[in-house]
């Protein structure tokens, strides 16, 4: 799996905004990918200890949800945490997982914000221009945006995320009374598509399966490796 572009990650914090906003332009906002079979989650660890973290990829069956493949690699934070500036954190570990899977994804799903961002450009948007792959953001809790109307409390549900009078993203009730997901854009994938595809992740909890795997699985090899292990 290779990058679709390049760029420098030595950025600073004004820097690091200049490219989003340019960047952003690259990311298509309707549906252009195969039929899906799978479906790849991301996701970052970190130590208490210093900047030691683990980032995974894991690949799922989309019709079993079964586990097909998974691929984690430990390394060291290179970019501060920033709010809105996530990706230039975790994207380059996380690129060096997904580069080590065998099978390619078909799509990724982030724990985290695409087109739903201040500068239209989170880490969904990032790692799917980065590799001109089908992405999306599903969010635990709002970055950006506000509803206009109620969300029903039956799974399914769902309502228009708005920055001003702009669609951004959706949130999404993924289980009967459950506080919803955000759903936005990461890129090659509209948003309807995205929505109906979280629903599929979420059969039995709030989260997507692929969050949930990969959460877990950057949690116990976090937990496994000894203190300043790191290289």
């Amino acid at each position: 799996m290779r990058a679709a572009l390049e760029h420098a990650w030595t950025l600073d914090a004004a820097q690091a905004p200049a490219l989003q906003r340019q960047l952003a332009a690259r990311v298509e906002r309707s549906d252009r990918h195969a039929p899906l079979r799978s479906v790849t989650g991301v996701d970052v660890a970190y130590a208490k200890d210093g900047d030691r973290l683990i980032a995974a990829a894991v690949t799922l069956d989309l019709a079993t949800l079964a586990v097909i493949e998974q691929a984690v690699v430990e390394d060291r934070a290179q970019f501060p945490y920033i709010p809105g500036l996530f990706s230039f954190r975790e994207l380059p570990p996380l690129a060096k997982a997904l580069q080590q899977l065998r099978q390619a994804p078909e799509v990724i799903v982030c724990d985290g914000h695409g087109y739903a961002h201040p500068r239209r450009f989170g880490l969904a948007c990032h790692i799917g221009v980065l590799f001109d792959i089908p992405a999306l953001g599903c969010g635990k809790t709002l970055l950006t945006g506000t509803l206009r109307e109620p969300l029903p409390a039956a799974r399914g549900a769902q309502a228009a995320l708005y920055d001003g009078e702009e669609i951004i993203g959706a949130a999404l009730r993924t289980q009967d009374g459950t506080r919803p997901v955000y759903v936005s854009v990461g890129h090659r994938l509209s948003l309807q598509s995205g929505c109906a595809l979280v629903l599929r992740l979420c059969r039995d909890f709030r989260l997507p399966e692929t969050t949930r795997a990969a959460d877990q699985l950057v949690k116990r090899t976090l937990g496994a490796l000894p203190a300043g292990a790191a290289r």
